[in-house]
């Protein structure tokens, strides 16, 4: 049999549906790919074998009633920033370990509810705060593709960097991811991979470990456009038990695909031309609208002026929450706890020893611009940005932009001694394009494009209006298919 690691989701769903293969068969395929592939890719933290077993062998049984569902046997794996029940939960931070949850949270719900496959927890930044997926207890992930005539290690981006490099490396169908300032598109960009952040509110945060509330959302880490769609109308959903979620239809986003995008205006905004960008990056933006163009579009220049203060006023808003969130982290209820002569000592040893150097940073930053004194010249002023930053896309949808294309990093993937691995600054440069869209709160979608001089992948970004994902599936699609898709050469 041919190797069923290779199937899409939308394949695997097919050849099951029609008895060709089945769940069991599908999953078994997997857990062998995770055991001969993850001591050196380190995607998995946690790998649930029998569970996986277990809800495959459910999948065949409602196969041969006819009583299938949307995902029914489909491998999935789960970014470890997901509460799931009885099961490894602690985003891959020290202070949380031991930590098995008594429920689960609403997106995995979803996905369970429509048959998907759980395979096992995935590797992530610590508490999702990196972009480069180095700050995880477990370790670093390790990006599945190499330069050519080059075997030195390369970083999957991050925050979402196992979930990235576990659907490159075919360790998994597809995978969750979450995405605060570009966690889910920036490592789709390095690893090849196709990574959607939907509108804040499409996807519930419930049962998410918090990072940055106002700016956290859930999406899907796919191989092709197809499996986003497919995925998405899965993990969307209103949910009473958030206060953010939106009650907003959830359509059927693959039926989308296909459709023409004669006569639809695409922006390229001028803000996203910046210095230090490669030409070859600037390149494959320009290749972009070519295509679009040859497919019908309309392509307009716009400005978005706030673009340029989006990152520094994201970082002091994304620390004050953590800040905020982190707090509960005090070795009293759960997690990690350090014995200390008083309560206070406790408190004090169990956070020294258990956050690592990044979550701290943050943590500082946020505690410093939310104290008093600062509060109106740093918070405020963040947030004054943030409304500005808004109003500008705002603004070039009022005037019939249907989407807007552009850079998804503004470099392809780095070396994992890279000296932006010591330097906060150059690594929080990495989000420079993609943290924008989550402070408007907009979807945007990264895409594979092309390959570097190098061999490996360079992505553009589409970003649209609020709940209009079905834009960016429609236009994703398109570049799709005049780009190609592209795997890594195995090596592991």
């Amino acid at each position: 049999m041919d190797d069923l690691t290779e199937l899409t989701i939308a394949d695997a769903r097919y050849r099951m549906r029609n008895r060709e293969i089945s769940a069991v068969e599908l999953t078994e395929a997997y857990l062998s790919a995770i055991s001969d592939g993850n001591r050196n890719i380190n995607a998995y933290v946690f790998v649930t074998e029998e569970q996986a077993r277990r809800m495959a062998a459910t999948s065949d049984q409602l196969f041969s009633r006819g009583d299938e569902r949307l995902l029914e046997g489909i491998p999935l794996g789960i970014k470890d920033i997901f509460v799931t029940h009885g099961v490894h939960t602690q985003a891959c931070s020290r202070i949380l370990s031991g930590f098995r949850p008594g429920y689960e949270s609403t997106v995995t719900s979803n996905l369970w509810r429509d048959g998907a496959v759980m395979l096992g927890k995935l590797n992530m930044d610590e508490f999702a705060m990196g972009s480069s997926n180095q700050t995880s207890m477990y370790g670093p992930v390790v990006n599945p593709w190499r330069k050519k005539g080059s075997d030195e290690a390369l970083v999957p981006g991050g925050s979402s960097g196992g979930s990235a490099a576990a659907v490159a490396s075919r360790l998994c169908a597809g995978a969750t991811g979450s995405d605060t300032g570009g966690s889910i598109r920036q490592p789709a960009a390095f690893t090849g991979t196709v990574g959607l952040k939907p509108t804040y509110g499409r996807c519930s945060r419930w049962g998410i470990v918090s990072f940055a509330s106002s700016f956290d959302q859930a999406g899907p880490i796919t191989r092709d456009v197809r499996d986003s769609a497919v995925l998405l109308r899965s993990m969307a959903s209103f949910d009473d038990k958030d206060s953010t979620s939106v009650d907003w239809p959830v359509p059927d986003y693959e039926s989308i695909l296909g459709r023409s995008i004669k006569g639809l205006r695409i922006g390229i905004p001028k803000e996203y031309q910046i210095d230090c960008m490669p030409d070859e990056i600037d390149k494959l933006w320009i290749q972009g609208r070519e295509y679009l163009k040859d497919a019908g579009a309309e392509i307009i220049d716009i400005s978005l002026p706030h673009t340029r203060y989006a990152l520094a006023a994201y970082y002091v808003i994304a620390s004050a929450e953590a800040s905020s969130n982190l707090a509960r982290y005090d070795g009293v209820r759960y997690g990690l706890r350090i014995s200390g002569n008083d309560v206070i000592d406790m408190y004090k040893k169990t956070r020294s020893e258990g956050f690592g150097s990044e979550v701290k940073r943050r943590i500082l930053i946020g505690t410093y611009v939310l104290s008093e004194g600062y509060y109106d010249a740093y918070y405020m002023k963040a947030q004054k940005i943030r409304s500005l930053v808004r109003q500008d896309f705002d603004k070039v949808f009022d005037q019939g932009i249907d989407a807007i294309l552009t850079p998804t990093t503004p470099s392809a993937a780095f070396r994992m001694r890279d000296e932006r691995k010591d330097d906060p600054i150059a690594m929080y440069m990495n989000d420079i394009f993609t943290v924008p869209v989550n402070m408007a709160g907009l979807p945007g979608i990264s895409l594979p494009s092309a390959l570097s001089s190098e061999g490996i992948p360079l992505a553009l970004q589409l970003i649209a209006r609020p709940f209009n994902e079905e834009t960016l599936f429609q236009v994703g699609y398109i570049l799709e298919k005049a780009s190609g898709r592209f795997c890594p050469r195995k090596w592991w």
